[in-house]
């Protein structure tokens, strides 16, 4: 097994718990859940479940880089939503974010996320 790195950067929001903001083993980078946070400020971003798709989108951009990769190269996705009623604004912005091959995908419909936000994502991608 190969050693494991840590992935940071000030361009993504810090973690808020004990957990890194991704793990590269080998040529797999693991991408904690990302919330709609900005980095900056550390506070959920305005707006409804467009702005906060995109701002998690930008957040696992930004891990992806640190990390040396992209996140058009996302094996592996999960979704995680406080109401599956947004799944297809999500969908559209994922698919304006991403182009096929399209990763393989889970979405969840959760009670709650971290920080009050509508939806999380995490994702495992290839070097």
């Amino acid at each position: 097994m190969s050693e494991s790195q840590v992935i940071e950067t000030a361009a993504a929001p810090a973690a808020i718990g004990p957990y890194s903001q991704a793990v590269r083993s080998g040529s797999l980078v693991f991408v904690s859940g990302q919330v709609p946070l900005d980095p900056a400020t550390m506070r959920l971003v305005p707006g409804g479940i467009e702005a906060q798709t995109e701002r998690v989108f930008d957040n696992l951009e930004a891990v992806a880089a640190a990390a040396g990769t992209e996140l058009g190269k996302a094996l592996r996705m999960t979704i995680y939503l406080t109401d599956l009623g947004h799944f297809q604004q999500v969908n559209e912005i994922m698919a304006k974010r991403l182009s096929p091959p399209w990763p393989a995908r889970a979405t969840l419909g959760v009670a709650a996320l971290p920080a009050n936000a509508m939806v999380e994502v995490d994702a495992i991608l290839a070097c």
